[in-house]
């Protein structure tokens, strides 16, 4: 059980991150904190939480001789390294404003988000960011005055992120720390972009820690749990799990510089939770299956019986039922002797916590992870929510293919047209203006639209159907959700992404991308020989037969409005550097419609 950090036996946790951080130095001081890879593979480095607190009060001191005063914006474009981890508290310790930037922004994104908030000073990574922010300097539109270099020897004009912390400690600065109170502001996070350009969501301490507190109530974890943090800071997930909540559980950081290294990273450190977007569990999920069906014919046979069991175990827990002493013994052993030891080689035995947000997760990944006995448990919620407004937990119940049921600090409810409504302690003060103001996004009785669509169930279980603004509208004026077409074509392994699209057209078409992981194993398996090579393997007429086979699969399931008539297949997988993919891996729907107009329109010729 995850314990709620206390001051002491009788008081509830400090108010503040600052005063988290205090507490965590004074009452954890030698409990590791964060830790990370040296570049180059030289080695791993680790702070305490008393090294963490006497680290971030030199770096505050380093950023306010640069000018950052109380109320500052400052902008933050690096990678998942510590110096973005410690620069992020430092500034909050100052009273200033951390926000990140994705780094995969374009430079009209980068100015935009630049102008709105009126930064004076940015810190990133190396030369290639400097270049890109440069011209800001000289930008009369644009209050950016100086920029922070983080590596070594790149700096060139700008400032070295180094000398920061050669600044001694004046005396009496610490009076001007750790002073931030519940109201003020902690970060602005600006939404990804799928939809249009990005906002900044003002978020204050007292939502950051309104959320914590609820998730507290929720998440079932031990103490000091580790956490590796592999997503953009720049997105709310990962703020949340890789900063706020470590703060608040005193818990462990491991830094993955390269998000496709968390495999890797899962794998050396064996955690006890793991976050994935949908994107990640699929990947993981294709990657176990290939492995598996490289086994002999009697293992594999073996591995599908104690799947069978443990679904079954699974099901007993999501009704809500105590799974028979038969049962309970069948699984366990099946747990010791054949599920465990698969799980042990990509680093998940020790897992007692697996979750997803983000996106809507394909439920045959879901229940293929119920086959080893692993349960993600799906949440829903949005930046403006500051990140989870809905969760399964094991203390609170689960229902497969639900985002689970609110967390105390919010209230749900579903309006006329289906969309799904909130208000509550941990939903945002509202967007930032630029001159420093927020603007309220809530109607005159504190609820918040959203934009999804969804339903409640009779047991309080959430329900996502599709984003409102994402549906499409057939030219027979039926509504269709795209993800459910979606999820439910991914649900063959040989299909690792799928968009459909058929706004104002009398029926619907597809793109679909191979998987990367299951396609070369499934074609070596067949005897075909494509040399590695995604196009020509999408172009193989065995490939294609079989996908034929799943589009067929998948439209048996669904109703004729839902059903996909044409489709191309891809073999190039989507992603943020491509511009597919948001850096959180969301579709960003109408960069892939713009790259492949020309096929859609072929999808429809006659």
């Amino acid at each position: 059980m995850t314990p709620a950090p206390r001051t002491d036996g009788e008081h509830e946790a400090p108010p503040t991150l600052p005063l988290l951080l205090e507490r965590n130095a004074r009452l954890h001081a030698d409990l590791p904190a964060l830790s990370w890879q040296e570049p180059g593979g030289t080695g791993s480095s680790t702070l305490t939480w008393r090294q963490v607190r006497e680290h971030t009060a030199r770096l505050a001191a380093g950023y306010a001789a640069l000018g950052v005063r109380r109320g500052d914006h400052v902008l933050l474009m690096m990678g998942n390294r510590p110096e973005h981890w410690l620069s992020d508290l430092a500034l909050v310790r100052l009273g200033a404003v951390p926000v990140s930037v994705y780094g995969t922004a374009a430079p009209p994104q980068i100015a935009h988000i630049a102008r709105n908030c009126r930064a004076a000073l940015a810190v990133v990574e190396g030369a290639a960011q400097a270049e890109v922010w440069a011209p800001l300097l000289d930008d009369d539109g644009t209050p950016l005055e100086r920029l922070v270099v983080v590596e070594p020897g790149r700096e060139g004009r700008h400032f070295p992120y180094a000398a920061l912390r050669a600044e001694p400690l004046p005396e009496q600065f610490g009076k001007v720390l750790d002073t931030a109170r519940p109201e003020d502001p902690l970060t602005v996070v600006y939404t990804s972009g799928t939809t249009g350009e990005p906002k900044g969501v003002v978020l204050a301490h007292r939502h950051v820690l309104a959320n914590a507190r609820a998730l507290d109530e929720v998440v079932e974890l031990p103490p000091h749990v580790e956490h590796i943090c592999y997503l953009p800071f720049a997105h709310i997930a990962e703020r949340m799990l890789g900063i706020y909540l470590p703060c608040h559980r005193a818990s462990h950081v491991h830094l993955c510089a390269d998000p496709a290294a968390v495999a890797d990273a899962v794998r050396a450190v064996r955690p006890r939770q793991f976050f994935g977007v949908p994107r990640i569990w699929e990947k993981l999920a294709a990657a176990v299956r290939a492995g598996l069906s490289a086994l002999p014919a009697g293992q594999q046979r073996a591995v599908e019986e104690a799947m069978r069991v443990a679904r079954e175990h699974v099901g007993c827990r999501e009704r809500g039922e105590q799974p028979p002493a038969e049962l309970e013994a069948a699984y366990a052993r099946s747990r010791e002797r054949v599920l465990l030891p698969l799980l042990a080689a990509g680093g998940l035995d020790r897992i007692s916590w697996a979750a997803s947000a983000s996106a809507p997760m394909p439920l045959d990944v879901v229940r293929f992870w119920a086959g080893f006995g692993i349960v993600i448990m799906d949440a829903w919620g949005l930046t403006e929510t500051t990140g989870v407004a809905t969760s399964n937990g094991p203390r609170t119940g689960f229902r497969l293919g639900s985002v689970g049921r609110p967390v105390s600090c919010v209230r749900v409810r579903i309006a006329d047209d289906g969309e799904i409504e909130v208000r509550g302690e941990s939903v945002f003060a509202g967007y930032l203006q630029q001159d420093g103001s927020a603007r309220s996004a809530l109607d005159e009785d504190g609820w918040l639209r959203t934009g999804d669509i969804g339903r409640l169930d009779d047991d309080g279980y959430l329900w996502i159907t599709d984003r409102k603004k994402e549906m499409i509208t057939t030219s027979t004026g039926k509504n269709v959700s795209p993800a459910l077409v979606e999820n439910t074509l991914k649900e063959h392994p040989l299909i690792g992404q799928a968009m459909v699209h058929g706004d104002n057209h009398s029926y619907l078409v597809a793109l679909l991308v191979l998987d990367p992981e299951t396609a070369p194993a499934w074609a070596a398996a067949c005897g075909i020989e494509a040399g590695g090579d995604p196009a020509a393997l999408a172009a193989h007429p065995a490939v294609r037969r079989e996908v034929d086979r799943a589009v067929a699969a998948a439209n048996s399931r669904l109703n004729r409005t839902e059903q996909v008539k044409r489709y191309r297949l891809l073999g190039q997988e989507w992603g943020p550097a491509t511009g597919e993919l948001t850096p959180s891996l969301k579709m960003r729907r109408k960069v892939i419609r713009e790259k492949y107009a020309t096929d859609l329109a072929r999808l429809y010729d006659d």
